[in-house]
C-alpha cells in the first residue's frame, strides 16, 4: 500500500522518475508558468548573467543564516538517451561522484594506463556475452578474471569518496543529485565561507571526472532496477502504465534504462553522453544564500568561466501522436490490486497547466479533498488514491495522472469505475466558488513556503531557468493560480480527461 499523504515521495523514491523526494516535491508540482510580467518580491532580487561560455547563473543574497545552497542543473536527462542506451544520465549522476584526477587520484598517468585497460576488457565482455548460444564460457571467465584483476590493481591508485570527504569536513549538508526526464541535478548547502570550495570541487569534477569503479557501479544501478522495478509492484506498474501511454516519445522509457540496456552500457557511453549533456550551455547554476554577488561573479568567472564552451546537438525528440483511443493494459504480480489512470495533456508554459495543478489539488491534496472523502472515507473502496499532475516529464506533452490502490474485498474495477465517475462530474458541474477558492488558497501558501529556505529557492529558481529558459516565471504562480476559474476547469476535464485521451494500467494478481 503507498500511504496517502507520502505518494509524491514513494514517486520520487521508488518509480525512478528522480532520485531524490525533494526534487519532486519543490519541483514538479508545481511547474505551471505563464508569460505575464512577475512581480514577486524575491524574483526582482535575483541578480542574473551569462558566464563567456554559455553557462547561465542566478544569485539570490540571502542573509538571515551564514550558509547558502548551490544547484547545478543540465538541461539534459533521460529523454536525451538514444534508443539502446537508456539508463545514460542516471549511470553518469553516479559517476560524477567518484572524484576527479586531483580529487581522490594518487598518479593520473598510472590510473589512466588501468582505467584504458579496464574499459577493453569490460567491452569484450559485454560483447562475449551478448552473443547467446555463440558464447564462449570459458572466454568469459577469463575475461571476468581480468578485469577483477584490473579493478584490484586500480583501487591502489585513488582513494575512494574523497568529494563527499571534503564536503562533510566542511560542514555540508544535503549533499545529492537526481536524475529526470528532463534534467540532471547536483545540489549542496554550506557554510557561505566554503564557496571557493564548491565552486572548485563542482568545476573540477566537470572538467576533470574520472570513471571510477565504473563496472562496478553499473552493478548498484542495475541492482538498484531490481529492487525499484522489477521486485516492486508499483515500479513495475509505472514502467509499463508509462510505456503505453506514450508511443513514440522517449518519456515511455524509464529513467533508471531497461535492463539489457543497463548491462550493455560502457565508459565511452558515458562519456559520449557527458560532452553532450554538460555542455555549458545546458548548464543552470542557481545560489542563494549568505553570498555577496560580486565575489561570486568572481568565483564563477575563475573556475566555471575557464570550462569550453561547447554546444551540445542531441538528435531531435520524437513527437507524440495524439491518442485515437483508449490503451489499457493489465500486468501481474503478487501484490494488492492497484491502477494508474492518465491523460495526456499540454506541458507548461501553457495555461491549462495551471488547471490541471488546481484539479490535482481539488481531487487529492490532503484529506479533505474530493477522492479521500469519497473514495476512502465514504465508499471504502481505495487505500490510497492521488492525483499528479506532469509525469513523466515536463519539457514535452505529459500526463495527468491518478494512482489508486483497492481497499480489500473490493475489486479494482469498482474503483476505477469511482474514479471515472467523479472525474466526469468535474466536466459537468461547476466546482463551487467557496472550493475552489480554499483550493487556490491552500495552493498559494503551499507554494510560497517552498521559498522560505535558500535550498527550496535555489531549487526553484534553477528548475524553472533550466525547463523554461525564465526563472522568472516563479514570480507569477500566485497571481496565475487565482484567477482559474470553475468555467476553465470543467472545459479542460472536457478536452483532456476524456476515455479517448487516456491510458489505464491494472495490476492484479489474477
Amino acid at each position: 500500500m503507498i500511504p496517502f499523504k507520502n505518494l509524491r515521495e514513494y514517486i520520487a523514491k521508488r518509480l525512478g522518475l528522480v532520485f531524490v523526494l525533494y526534487f519532486f516535491v519543490t519541483l514538479f508540482c508545481p511547474t505551471s508558468v505563464s508569460g505575464a510580467d512577475p512581480d514577486d518580491a524575491l524574483v526582482k532580487r535575483v541578480e542574473s548573467f551569462t558566464l563567456k561560455n554559455g553557462i547561465r547563473v542566478l544569485i539570490l543574497e540571502r542573509h538571515f543564516s551564514p550558509t547558502a545552497s548551490f544547484y547545478i542543473r543540465f538541461r539534459a536527462g533521460a529523454a536525451e538517451e538514444r534508443e539502446g542506451k537508456t539508463g545514460l544520465a542516471h549511470l553518469l549522476e553516479h559517476m560524477m561522484f567518484k572524484g576527479t584526477k586531483t580529487i581522490g587520484g594518487i598518479s593520473s598517468a598510472r590510473e589512466g594506463k588501468l582505467l584504458r585497460e579496464i574499459g577493453k576488457t569490460g567491452e569484450a565482455l559485454d560483447r562475449e556475452r551478448t552473443k547467446g548460444e555463440r558464447k564462449d564460457g570459458q572466454r568469459i571467465k577469463a575475461l571476468e578474471n581480468k578485469l577483477a584483476a584490473l579493478q584490484k590493481e586500480h583501487r591502489r591508485w585513488y582513494r575512494s569518496n574523497e568529494i563527499d570527504r571534503l564536503y562533510a569536513e566542511a560542514g555540508a549538508v544535503n549533499i545529492n543529485a537526481s536524475t529526470s526526464q528532463d534534467m540532471i541535478t547536483y545540489h549542496v548547502s554550506l557554510p557561505a565561507n566554503k564557496a571557493e570550495l564548491w565552486a572548485r570541487i563542482e568545476a573540477d569534477r566537470l572538467a576533470n571526472y574520472v570513471l571510477r569503479e565504473f563496472y562496478q557501479e553499473r552493478e548498484v544501478v542495475q541492482e538498484e532496477r531490481r529492487q525499484r522495478i522489477d521486485a516492486d509492484p508499483d515500479g513495475l506498474l509505472f514502467e509499463r502504465f508509462a510505456s503505453a501511454a506514450f508511443m513514440v516519445h522517449p518519456y515511455r522509457r524509464p529513467v533508471i534504462g531497461w535492463p539489457d540496456d543497463i548491462a550493455g552500457l560502457g565508459m565511452k557511453d558515458v562519456e559520449s553522453f557527458h560532452r553532450l549533456a554538460k555542455a555549458p550551455r545546458n548548464m543552470v547554476i542557481a545560489i542563494v544564500g549568505d553570498v555577496r554577488i560580486n565575489e561570486m561573479r568572481r568565483l564563477l568567472d575563475k573556475y566555471f568561466g575557464v570550462l569550453p564552451g561547447l554546444t551540445a546537438v542531441f538528435p531531435p525528440v520524437a513527437t507524440e501522436p495524439s491518442p485515437r483511443g483508449e490503451r489499457r493494459i493489465t500486468v501481474r504480480f503478487d501484490a494488492g490490486a492497484r491502477m494508474i489512470m492518465g491523460f495526456l495533456k499540454s506541458p507548461p508554459p501553457n495555461r491549462v497547466d495551471y488547471v490541471f495543478d488546481v484539479i490535482e489539488a481539488l481531487l487529492s491534496r490532503d484529506r479533505s479533498s474530493r477522492f479521500y472523502r469519497q473514495l476512502v472515507e465514504a465508499q471504502g473502496l481505495a487505500e490510497s488514491v492521488q492525483a499528479v499532475n506532469g509525469l513523466p516529464g515536463n519539457r514535452y506533452p505529459n500526463l495527468f495522472c491518478v494512482f489508486a490502490s483497492v481497499r480489500h474485498p473490493r475489486k479494482i474495477d469498482e474503483l476505477a469505475a469511482a474514479v471515472e465517475k467523479m472525474i466526469d462530474e468535474l466536466a459537468i458541474d461547476a466546482v463551487p466558488a467557496v472550493e475552489l477558492e480554499k483550493v487556490k488558497n491552500q495552493l498559494q501558501v503551499d507554494f510560497i513556503r517552498r521559498q522560505d529556505s535558500n535550498e527550496g529557492l535555489a531549487s526553484l529558481l534553477s528548475y524553472y531557468e533550466a525547463l523554461l529558459g525564465d526563472y522568472r516565471y516563479l514570480g507569477n504562480y500566485g497571481k496565475q493560480i487565482a484567477t482559474v476559474t470553475a468555467d476553465e476547469i470543467m472545459a479542460a476535464v472536457r478536452k483532456y480527461l476524456n476515455r479517448d485521451n487516456r491510458t489505464v494500467a491494472i495490476m492484479t494478481k489474477d
